[in-house]
């Protein structure tokens, strides 16, 4: 298998669609993610789909924190991800979860890795079998390699109110306003942040699928955020 087969019909080469991973499934190499929640994989996914121990992959010491590039290597080993594994992410929840899983392998150096456009919900609207049966993978031997520019952490966001760099607010509207504080000890949002909620990036229901890209780079620049400059998000 030549790793990275474009998908000519995906609008943006990180994402797949769902006719591609149908007639990609059985590729050798390939390793495929349901990202979702344990609960939900339990009661259907994808055939050859592995499941993750919690979506966001906490750390086992910190429960704010990604966990770390030792503990992704043995996570992303036992579900049979190597070097060279072409990574194909999904779950059912408009890609939250698996844009999450998708950016904890570019932290760690697996850049050969893509979201399903869609993912589970596109699947079963289309008619597409699923199944209960846990998959087996083989032992990868992935390394990882820390990749801190794809990180930003608060005591560099803090350096970078009122500079020229671009922040990007993508929480909901009650979290922005600071109406809703999701159990944290203060609410509302970074000074100087520009705000547009993730959902609204997406289509559907049913499918969930991403808008189109014109669409959403309308929904950025009236959003005053510039889709050309450097940006952090949170």
């Amino acid at each position: 298998m030549t790793l990275q087969q474009p998908d000519p019909n995906a609008q943006h080469p990180l994402l797949v669609t769902t006719q591609w991973l149908a007639e990609h499934l059985d590729d050798p190499g390939l390793v495929l993610i349901d990202a979702g929640e344990a609960v939900a994989y339990r009661r259907g996914h994808i055939e050859r789909a592995v499941g993750v121990p919690h979506p966001y992959l906490k750390g086992a010491t910190s429960p704010l924190h990604v966990m770390t590039a030792s503990e992704f290597e043995t996570f992303a080993r036992g579900i049979g991800v190597s070097n060279d594994s072409e990574v194909v992410i999904y779950d059912d929840n408009a890609s939250l979860y698996s844009a999450r899983v998708w950016w904890v392998f570019q932290r760690y150096g697996h850049t050969r890795a893509r979201v399903v456009d869609g993912g589970l919900n596109a699947w079963i609207e289309e008619g597409r079998p699923i199944t209960a049966a846990p998959a087996r993978p083989s032992e990868g031997n992935f390394t990882a390699t820390e990749h801190s520019e794809v990180v930003c952490n608060v005591d560099e966001l803090k350096g970078l109110v009122g500079g020229e760099t671009q922040i990007w607010d993508a929480r909901t509207d009650g979290e922005w306003e600071g109406t809703n504080d999701r159990g944290n000890k203060r609410a509302g949002h970074v000074p100087g942040a520009k705000h547009l909620e993730w959902i609204r990036l997406m289509q559907g229901p049913p499918e969930r699928r991403f808008r189109p890209l014109d669409e959403i780079r309308s929904m950025l620049l009236e959003a005053g955020i510039n889709p050309e400059a450097v940006t952090v998000t949170y």
